[in-house]
């Protein structure tokens, strides 16, 4: 399956990369490279971690605003990073709700509080929860859920598939995780410095008007999904109704932030003209 935008991954300075474009009704729109190579996700683990928490939420064993982590936050809190955690410490830097502080620490206490009421370990409840039933048997969740996440491209457009048009849990939670949790805070994106406001759903990051950022000039304020600091990344935008997923093998950096956005635009131009 070709698509003549996604070719520009070859001038990209990796040493291997694939990628995919799949459409809201599951149809592959076009692929690059080895696309059953396993990569490090990085923190594209996060949103695969928050969709097995919104799992949870549905069959009762926890539920949104029931507190977790530092006092005064929820498993909201957390899945939004607004629950005051510091970026990688256990440390509380400001009261719930009150900043958009990005933390792999506030993944690992959900993690941690999903699996104590689930009575099973987080990565194998996400297996039973998210992986297997979308046949990503190339997917493991070992380790930190806000970072530690193995896959590869066939498995994440099988994840991309079902965020677009849900069978696991009720379109309704999947609205919820992609609009805005605690509109109007500011914070730090990783990699892209300060945003006013630092827009953020239930474990998947927000576009709006964010600049700069690192999906393209041509994406539409409702794309949302995640990238890692692997070089990594998974967009979706409804306005586009297609999704795109990027992996590489080179920790993200000024090559990255020069890269991706041209191939998003390319990307959308051309599912534009199909």
């Amino acid at each position: 399956m070709h698509m003549q935008s996604l070719a520009q991954i070859e001038n990209w300075p990796v040493t291997t990369a694939a990628a995919a474009v799949v459409r809201a009704d599951g149809t592959v729109a076009g692929t690059y490279g080895p696309t059953s190579h396993r990569f490090p996700l990085a923190s594209v683990t996060k949103p695969i971690a928050a969709y097995a928490a919104l799992v949870a939420y549905e069959e009762g064993a926890v539920e949104l605003d029931e507190p977790a982590g530092p006092e005064g936050s929820t498993v909201r809190h957390l899945l939004a990073h607004t629950s005051g955690l510091a970026f990688d410490e256990h440390r509380v830097t400001a009261p719930a709700g009150t900043r958009r502080l990005y933390s792999n620490a506030g993944f690992e206490v959900l993690g941690d509080h999903i699996a104590k009421a689930a009575d099973m370990p987080f990565a194998e409840y996400a297996r039973q929860a998210v992986l297997e039933p979308l046949g990503m048997t190339a997917t493991t969740l070992d380790g930190s859920p806000a970072k530690d996440g193995v896959s590869t491209v066939d498995d994440l457009v099988r994840f991309a598939a079902e965020v677009q048009a849900p069978r696991l849990l009720d379109p309704r939670t999947v609205v919820e995780a992609m609009s805005v949790v605690h509109p109007g805070l500011s914070g730090i994106l990783p990699g892209y410095g300060h945003q006013k406001p630092n827009d953020w759903g239930l474990g998947f990051e927000i576009r709006d008007s964010k600049s700069p950022h690192w999906t393209g000039s041509s994406s539409s304020p409702r794309t949302f999904g995640h990238f890692g600091q692997s070089g990594t990344f998974l967009w979706i935008d409804p306005q586009a109704s297609a999704a795109c997923v990027a992996l590489a093998d080179r920790a993200f950096g000024q090559w990255a932030i020069d890269a991706w956005p041209p191939l998003t635009d390319a990307v959308l131009a051309e599912l534009k003209q199909r």
